[in-house]
């Protein structure tokens, strides 16, 4: 069940419609999905059921961040820089 949710959350993360969460969640997920524990599997699901200019603003730091969503997995995500 964990690794069917892991792989629905991959193809989320990189076919949001907004190419720099694209890029930002689906490179995270490719790096982290299979060492993510299942607290943060549900973390990372949460996420994205925000709005994609949300997530993008939390990660960026342009907005706060609300604190259902202020999570050590959005830290995580925060320090990730993906490869172009």
């Amino acid at each position: 069940m964990l690794d069917a949710r892991r792989k629905r959350l991959v193809y989320r993360a990189n076919y949001r419609g907004f190419k720099e969460a694209d890029m930002i969640l689906g490179g995270f997920a490719k790096a982290h999905i299979e060492t993510m524990s299942e607290e943060e599997v549900t973390q990372f699901e949460d996420l994205l059921g925000a709005k994609d200019h949300d997530i993008y603003d939390w990660v960026s730091e342009k907005t706060p961040v609300p604190a259902n969503y202020d999570t050590p997995l959005l830290d995580r995500l925060r320090k990730f820089k993906p490869i172009p």
